[in-house]
């Protein structure tokens, strides 16, 4: 009996420290954000530069996911866990002590690598940690509770450092909690790997990565130019094209990296479908409210980020309630339950205007982020149950791969919707009409920009310019939340249809 509690509190404590690593990758998401303004007057940095800062990390994340799981279920879960988080706080370090923009995106890029190591051991360890399917659900809502906490306070965090101290203490932050996620990963993980595994599908493992790199650059650049562009249409024609080829080696082949097989499970592809569409509409959020109550209501970041805290407390809540509530009401109908909510709240905010009281706008705020904690944890369960033990890894980077893929969509497409509007809306101010090019310019640039330029000038037109643009901008904001509704009013009704209630083991 006393072996038996010391093993389960050992599995627990070893889910402690694997929730620090995940807790510290879904704040490196967003925390870089707030330091963007310091950085570019250090280094003179371009726009261009600056979204490169943000979207190496993303980018390295998204591409090598897949390949990472499957890397971790041939040599080991704890092995990948303990290398990837030594790259993540050493990588750190370099960002911290980088001297250009492009010594800066390249450590980037290798915490991005490093994520990707990490994240799919995570989920995949507690998966081998814990038989009993109760027990394993309660795990992954912590997980995802902890993940999200992650990502909603990566602002907040990142406002109470630069408050006293310089930028590249976002990225300092990174090395002790790294130090302590691989001390504990030593001493409390067990290792657990895949014996009967075939030799590594390298066809598969490099049809993936630079497919899925392919695709994710191509929805980067997208949001930052056009989906008409050149350049972008090649790259996201590319990315489809190697995805196909990869289906098509991976259901020929005699050693698949993902066995298509899985996907004729519907609690695998059940929960992964809807949740890809969830995180296209919850990818967006974040990145319009927090330029909304700084830039429309004129919060500062740290007060900007403080107001966006309800939310990610509510979802870190609700994904741990979740395990026990899909115990009640199975896993379809919670995570049914939880995409009507997040999708009630996004239609809430399609009546959002420059002056709505923050009760309201922190209200629709938390229905999003609870009802997002409500469906993710039981999904992700839904996941990692339909897969064998060995293939853990596998199913841990499928879950995180459509939340960083779905995420990149969704500032991209959503973010197209709100530019589109912005520009139609400040076209017809005839302000804007009356002011040199130069200044023309630079408002059609962006909200901040417009902002910017408005004290050059009298405080009757500098008022006209503030208003109008701020105006223009949460017009895009509100239409895109509209969208953003339907997409999650969309995901919900797949769920309805298609995940089962209860978890159907694989057949390989």
């Amino acid at each position: 009996m006393k072996e038996e509690t010391a093993r389960e509190s050992g599995r627990w404590a070893a889910v402690a420290f694997l929730c620090v690593a995940v807790l510290v990758l879904g704040m490196d998401d967003s925390v870089l954000n707030l330091a963007l303004p310091s950085i570019s007057e250090d280094f003179q940095a371009s726009t261009s530069e600056l979204q490169w800062a943000i979207n190496a990390y993303l980018l390295a994340f998204a591409a090598l996911l897949l390949t990472m799981g499957a890397i971790g279920d041939r040599l080991g879960r704890k092995l990948m866990f303990q290398a990837g988080m030594l790259l993540f706080g050493l990588s750190s370090l370099g960002g911290a002590l980088s001297t250009s923009m492009g010594m800066l995106i390249a450590f980037r890029a290798l915490m991005g690598v490093g994520g990707a190591i990490v994240l799919p051991q995570t989920l995949s360890i507690i998966r081998a940690s814990f038989t009993d399917q109760k027990e394993s659900a309660r795990a992954i809502a912590v997980w995802a509770g902890v993940f999200a906490l992650g990502y909603g306070i990566g602002p907040v965090v990142g406002g109470i450092l630069l408050e006293h101290f310089e930028w590249r203490s976002v990225f300092i932050l990174n090395i002790p909690v790294a130090i302590i996620a691989s001390a504990g990963g030593y001493f409390w993980v067990r290792e657990s790997r895949d014996r009967s595994v075939p030799r590594l599908d390298l066809v598969g493992v490099v049809l993936s990565a630079t497919g899925l790199f392919s695709l994710v650059y191509g929805i980067i650049e997208a949001g930052r130019l056009s989906w008409t562009e050149g350049s972008v249409i090649v790259s996201l024609s590319v990315g489809a094209a190697l995805l196909a080829i990869f289906v098509r080696w991976e259901r020929r082949s005699d050693h698949p990296m993902l066995p298509m097989a899985f996907f004729k499970n519907m609690s695998f592809t059940g929960a992964t479908v809807p949740m890809t569409l969830a995180a296209l509409s919850m990818g967006a959020l974040l990145f319009f409210l927090s330029q909304y109550f700084q830039s429309v209501q004129g919060y500062s970041p740290l007060a900007a980020a403080m107001r966006l805290m309800p939310g990610a407390v509510i979802a870190f809540a609700t994904a741990l309630a979740a395990a026990p509530l899909a115990g009640i009401m199975g896993i379809k109908l919670t995570v049914c339950l939880g995409l009507f909510v997040s999708a009630s709240g996004l239609f809430c905010f399609s009546f959002v205007t420059p002056h709505t009281s923050y009760l309201a706008v922190v209200g629709a705020n938390i229905l999003v982020g609870g009802g997002f904690g409500l469906a993710w944890s039981p999904a992700a369960t839904s996941v990692m149950g339909s897969l064998p033990v060995r293939r853990a890894g596998i199913g841990s980077a499928m879950d995180a791969t459509t939340q960083q893929v779905g995420g990149v969509l969704g500032v991209a497409a959503l973010g197209a919707v709100l530019n589109a509007i912005y520009l139609d809306k400040i076209g017809n101010l005839e302000v804007v009409h009356l002011l040199p090019e130069s200044a023309r310019e630079a408002i059609r640039n962006s909200i901040q920009s417009a902002h910017v330029v408005a004290q050059q000038f009298p405080e009757d037109v500098s008022r006209l310019i503030i208003d109008g643009s701020s105006d223009a901008f949460t017009s895009g904001m509100v239409e895109a939340m509209l969208v953003g509704g339907i997409v999650m009013s969309i995901a919900w009704v797949v769920t309805l249809f298609i995940l089962p209630t209860r978890i159907r083991p694989a057949r390989e």
